[in-house]
């Protein structure tokens, strides 16, 4: 009976995070970044971050995504404003170009990853953070919500 229900359980977790319905772009006026989220995940507004943009969390409280644009008025390239945020050591994936980065690792169950793009005087990014334990249900929403962030 437990393994049946663990069954169903997973399987419902499957579903909500793989269908992923209700997709929409969500904006920042102040620095015009865009990106793709799942609203059918993201439900709950979860506070502002730093800059400009908004925190989400999922209805069950197991994720979160934040969307956020901070001024880059010293001018610093990706490596140079990651470094000035001290990231954890034991980063498991990291790749800086010269007009983004993206940098992943594993805390407490939970992946987090975050991409930072350079345009227009911002640094936009978005951070999700997501149960290791589902990793491959969540591949396809966090590329494409990594790879629809825009700037300005």
């Amino acid at each position: 009976m437990k393994t049946m229900l663990a069954a169903i359980i997973a399987l419902c977790a499957t579903s909500s995070i793989a269908s992923a319905s209700g997709w929409r772009t969500y904006r920042i006026p102040e620095s015009g970044t865009t990106v793709d989220i799942p609203a059918s995940i993201f439900t709950e507004p979860a506070g502002k971050p730093d800059g400009y943009g908004q925190h989400f969390r999922s209805s069950d409280g197991n994720a979160d995504l934040t969307v956020q644009a901070v001024e880059n008025r010293q001018g610093l390239s990706p490596a140079e404003f990651l470094a000035s945020k001290n990231p954890p050591t034991g980063i498991i994936y990291k790749r800086i170009s010269s007009n983004f980065f993206v940098v992943s690792s594993i805390k407490r169950d939970k992946i987090w990853y975050n991409r930072c793009n350079f345009a227009r005087g911002y640094v936009h990014c978005v951070l999700i953070n997501y149960p290791a334990a589902q990793k491959r249900r969540w591949d396809a929403v966090v590329t494409r919500i990594s790879h629809s962030l825009r700037g300005g």
